[in-house]
């Protein structure tokens, strides 16, 4: 499910900050893990404990050793937490490509059943807000011991992904092994050498592979929506909005952490026990309210043409493309997860539409809770034997508990949206701006004993900035409807004490 990122760059005592702290308060955000789970994750980070087949654990020495791949890490510049470390090659005889692809082995460092997995499941994921990140693990954990640091040997669920010449996945397997990486790499200084023609052949594989999956992708009408950054920028006390929109070498290495969720699907289906991420087809409702704002923001949008159609032909440096792609990730939600063990469920239920086929998530173990138990259900998967007992015992219930972090994270994501928008437009209080209704609704007066005055309401969003808040018009006055356009007057916009309000001007 694809996240708003946003990014804000104001001192620490500029209101924003401050609302963005309350926020967090508000939210009964942690600030600092329990001692008891800080203390087994300090400890984990000495001697981790190796899960076995057999259900001993063993030390970090007695893995099987895969160091001489010269793996890479490739996340954005600063990433903290390195989850994952690759290395493509091509396959002999012009047979295809093959691609290593080694991911943090957590359960080596969370005992199951301890304060630190308690509170895992307490946090479920790492929350990103525009200032600062609540992380699933401590930082002991994520960003030092069981990280993907260069040249540091750490335990790993290793990846073995056959490719054919057209990127079609052959054969997938999977094994716990001692890897060490050779470089951090981030996606501008690759998409350097990949532009200026450098780079060697791991990363010229990385655009060859990654521009086959895509054009697969198209071809059985997925889509993958990579959303540009919102970047808040202050000067002289006034915020203003820009966005980074995302580089090709983003977009091939998010394709790769793809087919390690198909191929990881498709291990635990054909095992008959595991955890797959869903998600449906958008309802006509949410892709109505998107076309709204698309009219809002001056995007053209003919109606033969689809969603996914529309999404690849937008140019994500344009301001008014970079904004729709963010609310385009407002579609894209409404996805859950399937967990099933002793029969696979129906191929109905199993596919993830925006993927368009069966897909788990796979690649993310330091910061979201499920990933962790994917990796020990396709480690089994691929050697033929039994999920461990701590996996199958918290399998059914797992589906509600990431169900849980995912409306914390969008409600927190919600908020921050506001409080970006209130921050945009506190300084201009009383200017009026063009506007296109996006949704309508009736406000209740708590004092009518029949709970509605039919005073309405309505979900407004602004040409430029993109900022959306609420409408209110009179009794009298005409009840707006979806798709009107019109002209609004800013009466109310401070970050965390006045939501963005307008009325008709």
């Amino acid at each position: 499910m694809p996240r708003r990122p946003m990014h804000v760059t104001d001192a620490a005592q500029d209101p924003l900050r401050a609302a963005l702290r309350g926020l967090r308060w508000r939210l009964e955000i942690p600030e600092h893990f329990p001692p008891t789970a800080q203390a087994e994750a300090d400890s984990a980070a000495l001697a981790p404990r190796i899960p076995t087949a057999t259900g001993d654990v063993a030390t970090a020495h007695s893995l099987a050793d895969a160091t001489d791949l010269p793996l890479f890490t490739l996340e954005p510049p600063g990433a903290p937490d390195l989850d994952r470390a690759m290395f493509l090659a091509r396959r002999p005889a012009g047979r295809g490509f093959r691609l290593h692809y080694a991911v943090a082995d957590v359960a080596s460092f969370v005992t199951p059943g301890g304060a630190l997995d308690a509170e895992a499941h307490h946090r479920v994921t790492t929350l990103h807000f525009p200032d600062e990140r609540v992380p699933l693990h401590p930082y002991a954990l994520s960003e030092r011991a069981a990280g993907l640091l260069p040249d540091e040997d750490r335990p790993a669920i290793l990846w073995q992904l056959d490719l054919d010449a057209d990127g079609a996945l052959a054969t997938a397997s999977v094994r716990r092994a001692r890897v060490r990486s050779r470089a951090r790499l981030d996606h501008p200084a690759v998409q350097r050498i990949l532009d200026d023609g450098t780079a060697e052949e791991p990363l010229a594989l990385l655009r060859e592979i990654g521009l086959l999956c895509e054009a697969r992708e198209r071809a059985r009408g997925a889509i993958s929506l990579y959303v540009p950054e919102a970047r808040l920028t202050v000067h002289d006390g006034r915020y203003a909005l820009a966005y980074r929109a995302p580089l090709p070498a983003e977009r091939f290495t998010a394709q790769l952490a793809q087919l390690i969720g198909v191929a990881a699907a498709d291990l635990m289906l054909a095992a008959g026990t595991g955890i797959l991420r869903t998600l449906p087809t958008a309802p006509d409702g949410s892709v109505a309210r998107l076309r709204r704002t698309a009219h809002a923001l001056g995007v053209d949008w003919p109606h033969h043409t689809s969603y996914a159609a529309l999404v690849r032909g937008l140019d994500p440096h344009r301001a008014s493309h970079a904004a729709f792609l963010q609310e385009c990730a407002t579609v894209l939600r409404g996805g859950g997860y399937l967990a099933f063990d002793g029969s696979p469920p129906p191929p109905s239920a199993a596919v993830h539409a925006a993927v368009a086929l069966p897909y788990a998530h796979a690649t993310a173990p330091l910061n979201r809770l499920v990933d962790r138990y994917t990796s020990e259900l396709c480690l089994a998967a691929s050697a033929g034997i039994a999920p461990p007992s701590w996996v199958r015992s918290v399998l059914t219930g797992l589906p509600a508990t990431m169900a849980t972090g995912a409306r914390r994270a969008d409600d927190a994501e919600r908020e921050c949206v506001a409080l970006v928008g209130a921050a945009l437009l506190r300084d201009r209080i009383g200017e009026t701006f063009d506007a296109v209704v996006t949704d309508t609704d009736t406000d209740p007066d708590p004092d009518d004993a029949t709970g509605v005055t039919g005073v309405t309401g309505a979900t407004v969003h602004l040409h430029t900035p993109a900022v959306t808040g609420h409408l209110t018009t009179p009794p009298d006055a005409p009840a707006p409807r979806p798709g009107d356009a019109l002209r609004v007057r800013l009466t109310a916009a401070e970050p965390g004490s006045d939501p963005v309000r307008f009325t008709p001007a």
